[in-house]
């Protein structure tokens, strides 16, 4: 009988080096990136045959809990839980709470297949092969990780030293090195025997949690806390956030990988991206003959070995080359495409600025388990906004007590409650919601529902929203 795989796909990560596109309320994993599905999507899919795997355990950020679910419906891939972490913690207490749960699903001996939700991996031969030689590894009692071999002397990546070879099954592991810098890396690549770290493992949930239980007893007390007092909320598993909370804020590599005995490495040499920067998402693509790839309305002239990404504006360039432009709705970033490691470090200073730091949180399209809404204009006492209903999802029945509204649809059909009573409306049809009243918009067409909400009021502000009822269970 074949031993079914578990997936732990950690889905929680913030993704700043990808800004504009990424912000901390729709991160990089959620994005379309590399094709016509979010990264996320791309890797429920990577783990969605059902004879090799079982349906995956998401660990993620309570904010991201609808998209979760949502893209995954879109695949129509179920999931075994969705576990929700309320403080951020990093990798060692997410995958610690995940290997407790999956002890409770499937038993002290699951195979854990542990993924990054916001990876590019090319799944041909080369790559079942290595999974094959890491879950015989992981059967043994070795935590298991996957060297890359590396193409060229990246900064951005963690290395592990080895004596591995492609198709040789695990090995030990020697050594980990932290990301280095350009000259320790070009020396590591001439040395030979390193490869990149890539962040994805396999490990069986009792040999992990011996191994927490050994070398990070805090992290492990956190996590079981968490998890005995974790409670059901619709479709997701809340862990308990007091608990969580004590867990040490570290990495599952700082934390058990660079300390224990039982580390080993299956080197593979299939295509992988962490798609951390902007230039590792021009790698990934496929670029045109004078090696530039771009995305929306662009233009270029004399333009070689670039990167320009625009959801808004027409972006036009001319006369350059080595430059990542990208562009959304509400901020544009431009700089050398080699540079783009430093993204980062540019975000953090927006983040520190109270003028700039929304930029890094939002776009102005936020995304709602019901659709979502784009903020168009605003001003003294009044706001305008774009709302996307989708169809069959409705929001909450609520009031305001400092804002009045106006809809008027634009396409598809509305339902309107107003103080008890409803009202349907179709294209180019509107309603007045005063101040005070009782109100739910919902969609029961088959096309999305658009319309215009123009707010007026002294306070607009989001927290000027008192749910009633909520199908979603927010307060």
């Amino acid at each position: 009988m074949t031993t079914l795989i578990v997936p732990v796909i950690l889905a929680g990560g913030q993704g700043t080096r990808l800004w504009p596109l990424s912000r901390s309320s729709r991160p990089k994993q959620f994005l379309p990136l590399a094709g016509p599905i979010s990264l996320y999507q791309n890797t429920l899919q990577r783990v969605g045959d059902p004879l090799r795997y079982t349906a995956p355990i998401v660990v993620t950020n309570s904010e991201y809990r609808f998209i979760v679910a949502e893209q995954a419906a879109e695949l129509n891939l179920p999931l075994a839980c969705v576990m929700l972490e309320l403080v951020a913690r990093n990798t060692a207490a997410a995958i610690a709470s995940a290997a407790l749960h999956a002890q409770t699903l499937f038993g002290a001996d699951a195979i854990l297949h542990i993924l990054p939700s916001d990876h590019i991996v090319e799944t041909g031969k080369a790559y079942w092969s290595a999974l094959d030689s890491a879950v015989a590894a992981a059967k043994a009692g070795q935590l298991v990780t996957f060297g890359i071999l590396p193409q060229d002397p990246q900064t951005g990546f963690g290395y592990i030293k080895s004596a591995a070879q492609i198709g040789a099954g695990a090995s030990k592991v020697e050594r980990f090195v932290e990301k280095p810098q350009q000259q320790a890396a070009q020396a590591m690549l001439a040395e030979g025997g390193y490869l990149w770290n890539s962040g994805m493992f396999v490990v069986m949930a009792s040999d992990f949690l011996a191994e927490c239980e050994a070398l990070a007893p805090d992290t492990l007390s956190g996590a079981r806390q968490a998890a005995e007092l974790a409670y059901r909320d619709l479709d997701f598993l809340r862990l308990d956030e007091e608990a969580f909370a004590r867990c040490p804020n570290i990495s599952v590599d700082h934390a058990i990988f660079e300390k224990t005995s039982k580390a080993s490495v299956v080197a593979a040499d299939f295509g992988w991206s962490d798609l951390g920067s902007w230039d590792a998402v021009w790698k990934s693509a496929a670029r045109d003959v004078e090696g530039n790839f771009t995305r929306g309305p662009v233009t270029l002239e004399n333009v070689t070995n670039s990167l320009v990404i625009s959801d808004h504006a027409h972006i036009a360039v001319s006369g350059l080359e080595d430059i990542s432009v990208i562009a959304t709705n509400d901020a544009i970033y431009v700089g050398k495409l080699s540079a783009a490691q430093k993204v980062g470090e540019l975000v953090a200073r927006l983040r520190a600025n109270e003028q700039t730091a929304g930029l890094t949180d939002a776009n102005r399209t936020t995304y709602r388990p019901w659709g979502g809404y784009t903020s168009v204009l605003s001003g003294d006492r009044f706001q305008v906004k774009r709302l996307f209903v989708k169809p069959g999802k409705k929001l909450s029945l609520q009031m305001h007590h400092h804002r009045a509204e106006h809809w008027v649809v634009v396409r598809g059909t509305a339902e309107v409650t107003l103080d008890g009573s409803v009202t349907t409306l179709s294209e180019n049809q509107s309603i007045y919601l005063p101040l005070g009243c009782v109100h739910r918009l919902a969609n029961p067409g088959k096309i999305e529902l658009e319309l215009i909400e123009v707010q007026t009021g002294p306070y607009l502000g989001e927290d000027d929203i008192i749910r009633i009822e909520d199908d979603f269970g927010r307060n």
